[in-house]
């Protein structure tokens, strides 16, 4: 079909839409970010993925279109902050071009100069699921590099606590070693700097004791963050996943942990009082598939600090090879009490199937090959 270059202007940003008869989803035109996206589960619609409590036009355009335009989930490339171009990237501020547009698909493009690369970026859909396809692929970037896809979901309409997060196992897993959201930046974060743990329910807080991370919205006036280092797959769980089960559905993303090493939490619950927050950006839970050194910059991730454990934190890219960097994110319904997500297991080639903590599963039509 011809390219299509209409833009439809949501929550203050021109963006492009792509409509079917069970997803529909927008995209910035300025920093690629996906949503709002809208799943129709039966007769009912869901839309887990979070807008900032402002829209471009409210705060202070010398911000970066990453916090102005600050929505859904977007590529970060590099992932974090950079000393001499915008934070995660050109790729999550600057334009992307529209390529082509079908009934299923969108094809976006940029040469982002701050890494010198060619990236393509691919939403699509297939009938009959309410799955997102995305894929991010990458000519021309030459050296070590971080990157990360940004899922922000919306669990602020939520009771505290009523939302379960969940991750597939993993073998590594730490608090942000230093002050994620400091003091002296008018912030506040609850968990204790650089603690290591292996059981989200047990994550040790600042003041003593623990957090129950799988429960959010929690610990109000604080933004954490964590990071786990998922098990490698196997033949039997070929990929790595991450599950929020809401009021009623399950949101989750798939992906290949030999691309996305990490999970970070990002926990956003008014702990930033500085502008464009304003400890107004609640409820909000990043879950960020990446390969970092959990949300600092490029220069710290060549840096290996956990190349004794085995934990990569940049990929080795070549200009000469095209690297296809893809996830799959999600929604299904689920039934009244179903919990925490305790695992996702392909069943055949076109379904998944969630089983959560006391063993009730439910099936969802999604290709998880696509990811492989």
């Amino acid at each position: 079909m011809p390219t299509r270059e209409a833009l439809e202007t949501i929550h203050g940003a021109p963006s492009h839409v792509l409509e079917t008869d069970l997803v529909k989803l927008a995209v910035t035109a300025v920093g690629g970010h996906l949503a709002p996206v809208e799943f129709r589960l039966g007769e009912r619609k869901v839309s887990p993925y979070s807008l900032a409590p402002w829209q471009p036009g409210e705060v202070d355009p010398a911000l970066p279109v990453l916090l102005t335009h600050l929505r859904g989930d977007f590529l970060c490339l590099p992932f974090g902050p950079q000393e001499n171009a915008p934070p995660h990237g050109e790729t999550a501020n600057h334009e992307w071009s529209l390529i082509e547009q079908t009934d299923t698909s969108l094809l976006l493009h940029m040469d982002p100069s701050d890494v010198g690369a060619c990236v393509k970026k691919s939403l699509s859909v297939r009938p009959g699921e309410t799955a997102i396809y995305v894929d991010h692929r990458i000519r021309k970037l030459d050296g070590a590099f971080s990157y990360g896809n940004h899922p922000n979901l919306d669990l602020s309409h939520l009771p505290d606590g009523a939302g379960r997060v969940t991750v597939s196992p993993f073998r590594w897993a730490s608090v942000y070693p230093g002050w994620f959201s400091a003091p002296a930046d008018g912030a506040s974060q609850a968990l204790e700097p650089g603690a290591h743990f292996s059981d989200l329910r047990a994550v040790p807080l600042a003041a003593g004791g623990t957090a129950d991370l799988t429960r959010y919205p929690a610990r109000p006036g604080n933004d954490d963050l964590v990071m786990m280092v998922n098990e490698p797959a196997t033949a039997e769980q070929p990929f790595a996943w991450s599950a929020v089960v809401m009021d009623g559905f399950v949101w989750f993303s798939l992906k290949n942990p030999e691309d996305f090493p990490a999970t970070l939490f990002w926990m956003s619950h008014g702990g930033r009082s500085a502008p464009p927050w304003e400890s107004r950006h609640t409820g909000r839970l990043g879950i960020e598939e990446v390969c970092s050194y959990f949300c600092d910059g490029v220069e710290v991730s060549r840096q290996n600090l956990l190349l004794e454990l085995g934990i990569p934190t940049v990929r080795h890219f070549k200009p000469d090879e095209a690297v296809s960097l893809r996830i799959i994110q999600a929604a299904a319904p689920v039934p009244q009490g179903f919990g925490a997500v305790a695992g996702i297991r392909p069943d055949g080639n076109g379904a998944v199937v969630l089983t959560d903590e006391s063993g009730a599963a439910v099936t969802s039509a999604v290709d998880w090959r696509f990811v492989l």
